[in-house]
């Protein structure tokens, strides 16, 4: 999902996500990745190659099949609140990370949108 930087303070790209990142080591907090390193996944799980192979290397390892995706932290909201901006409250993970910490939340609003497509009235008892 795209972030809107609206909602965010002015100073989210020059102070906050840098300080998170610095903290963190450049590093995911859940899983060590580092930032902007190159994973494959091709079935056979997760390589990393953090020390990335030159050019000529990688263009045979996609021609044996391997994908690679570049990994860039993000930072996550751990209580799901933008507005809570607290660096105790802040994470930088990876995006499998990041999604895999947003599941339940993800799966609230979704059930909460199909729900209200419906019509589905709530009673509070």
């Amino acid at each position: 999902m795209p972030i809107d930087y609206r909602k965010y303070p002015k100073n989210w790209k020059t102070e906050i996500r840098p300080a998170i990142l610095e903290r963190a080591n450049n590093c995911c907090e859940s899983c060590g990745v580092k930032n902007y390193s190159l994973i494959n996944r091709n079935g056979n799980g997760l390589h990393d190659f953090r020390y990335a192979p030159d050019g000529s290397e990688l263009d045979a390892l996609i021609g044996f099949g391997y994908k690679f995706i570049k990994i860039i932290l993000t930072i996550s909201h751990t209580d799901h609140d933008i507005t809570n901006n607290e660096y105790s409250n802040l994470k930088a993970l990876c995006q499998k990370c990041h999604l895999n910490h947003d599941k339940h939340h993800h799966a609230k609003n979704a059930r909460e949108t199909r729900e209200n497509k419906k019509g589905v009235i709530k009673l509070d008892l």
